[in-house]
């Protein structure tokens, strides 16, 4: 009965609020449930949390997670690979109230339980490892982070995430429901392969993605001083395309280092350009890019040069490592493999036009005229051009890539 009061307090203080407050009342799956708000169980003796997605009927009798059939299939597997269900982890599900007939949980629904219970959990226990079990589980961990379309589960499973907010190893795979429901050989192997890989993680550090320092320049000429044998830079533009009247380079970051960049708004004269410029042609030096043929085209069209040395493209290294769709892009990559996330989530609006016109013209001059925005935008592209720069080396140690000419 005390999941009862839990509730009914919380519909009470949420009648008090705004009313599409993020609460139990505004989510109302409560009122149908057997045992409302089925708290996290199991004993966390490996600091393992598993997500999943809802509790079935057998859950929403027994008030306990995995309790049904696909919850024997889980800890089937889990022993199989050396893992004790119930005293080794401990299980929270997105939407912790069944939902009517079994149904996939609404996304109205996985945000209210997020704010109610299943952020608290994750906070209070703290775990090393984040097991998260389909795309409810994912959209309840990711969706207040993740700005951009998150896509299906397909695309996140198998990855290893050293999430650095959470301080945890985030393990996406495939949802109970599903696996129990194909019987297929393949996707048995892939999600125990999944599963493994995340208890691989059992005792393993955490990287720390340390924040880059970024210095933000007016004067160019410290581009002349830079001794690398290679650099990342990211242009930032009024556009996607380079062609149209009006459009131009706004700004500009030039990685030297793992850990510090060069950000600066480009000079509107040639000769104040020249630093950046002759880094550009400079033969000694390899350049990367991501996407460099985004940075390629401007660069001959709105510098009037070419960039010497193209050394690496670490969106083309990610589709080689894996061709799934939409693993490509630079903040996918950045948040699966150094687990940084976020950082473009307030820019990322203004480098949009709202038009489906390849040459329209973005927001981000508004984005200039706001106070701090020059200072937003050039620190996140800033951003872009160190963890392009990390992205490469790592991508360059698993495909042995030597790109170096001397």
């Amino acid at each position: 009965m005390k999941g009862f009061f839990e509730i009914k307090h919380k519909r009470t203080e949420s009648s008090r609020k705004e009313k599409n407050s993020l609460s139990c009342t505004s989510c109302g799956l409560f009122k149908d449930a057997l045992t409302p708000m089925i708290q996290p169980y199991g004993n966390f003796n490996k600091r393992i949390l598993i997500l999943g997605e809802a509790p079935g009927s057998t859950e929403d009798e027994r008030g306990k997670p995995w309790q049904g059939k696909t919850g024997r299939l889980l800890k089937r597997t889990c022993s199989k690979l050396g893992i004790d269900l119930f005293e080794d982890c401990v299980s929270i599900n997105a939407v912790n109230c069944r939902p009517s007939g079994n149904k996939t949980p609404t996304k109205q629904q996985i945000v209210c339980c997020w704010k109610v219970m299943v952020e608290k959990a994750i906070k209070e226990y703290a775990p090393d490892i984040i097991i998260l079990l389909g795309g409810p589980a994912l959209i309840s961990f990711l969706d207040n982070r993740w700005k951009k379309n998150l896509g299906g589960i397909t695309r996140w499973r198998g990855w290893t995430i050293p999430d650095q907010d959470y301080r945890a190893w985030v393990c996406p795979t495939f949802p109970l429901s599903y696996v129990e429901r194909m019987q297929n050989e393949a996707v048995d192997d892939i999600w125990e392969s999944d599963l493994q890989q995340a208890f691989s993680k059992i005792g393993e550090k955490l990287p720390v993605f340390i924040p880059p320092k970024i210095d933000i320049i007016e004067d160019l000429s410290p581009l002349n001083d830079i001794d690398a044998d290679m650099i990342a830079f990211d242009y930032e533009t009024t556009g996607i395309k380079p062609h149209g009247k009006g459009h131009r380079i706004v700004s500009c970051a030039v990685a030297d280092k793992e850990d510090h960049a060069y950000s600066f708004l480009l000079p509107k004269t040639r000769e104040e350009r020249l630093p950046l410029i002759n880094l550009l042609q400079n033969n000694t030096i390899a350049k990367i890019a991501q996407n460099m043929k985004f940075e390629d085209h401007w660069t001959e069209r709105r510098l009037y040069t070419s960039v010497h040395n193209w050394g690496f493209d670490p969106m083309l290294s990610s589709h080689i490592l894996d061709n799934r769709e939409g693993v490509c892009g630079l903040k996918f990559q950045a948040y699966v493999n150094f687990g940084v996330v976020g950082y473009d989530n307030e820019i990322s609006p203004y480098l949009q036009s709202g038009d489906k016109n390849a040459n329209a013209i973005n927001k981000i001059h508004e984005l200039l005229k706001k106070p701090g925005g020059k200072e937003k935008l050039l620190t996140y592209g800033g951003y872009d051009a160190v963890l392009a720069r990390l992205l490469a080396k790592l991508h360059m140690n698993k495909i042995d890539y030597d790109f170096l000419p001397f």
